[in-house]
């Protein structure tokens, strides 16, 4: 069962760190989930994620804080409009396609604001 667990939460933290770079995939979700995975089958990994120089900053100030830092707030809401508003506007041609891409954007962006802002 660990080495489900390992592989489980290496698919995690791959969508996790992808999600750094794609604005649709949230990251903080997906690295807290490696963490849960890693501490129930690799104490050795679940520290080496937690003491990780960039990954490991995600899941402490949310466990500590419950919060999202500003400057991630910023660029996660600043690239997902930028790139719903190319899909909205330059490649969607249906008008119901339109409503349901905004309506997506907006779910996202309330829930990114809905966490308390961590400032540093």
């Amino acid at each position: 069962m660990k080495i489900v667990l390992v592989v489980l939460g290496t698919i995690s933290l791959g969508l996790g760190i992808i999600g750094i770079f794609l604005p649709l995939l949230p990251t903080t979700p997906f690295l807290l989930l490696t963490a849960a995975l890693y501490c129930r089958s690799s104490e050795r990994l679940y520290n080496w994620l937690l003491g990780h120089r960039h990954l490991g900053a995600y899941i402490r100030n949310f466990r500590e804080y419950k919060a999202i830092p500003l400057r991630a707030k910023i660029i996660s809401l600043t690239l997902m409009w930028a790139t719903m508003g190319y899909c909205i506007f330059a490649v969607a041609h249906s008008w119901w396609l339109k409503g349901v891409l905004c309506a997506i954007a907006i779910g996202i962006t309330i829930h990114i604001l809905s966490y308390k802002t961590l400032r540093k």
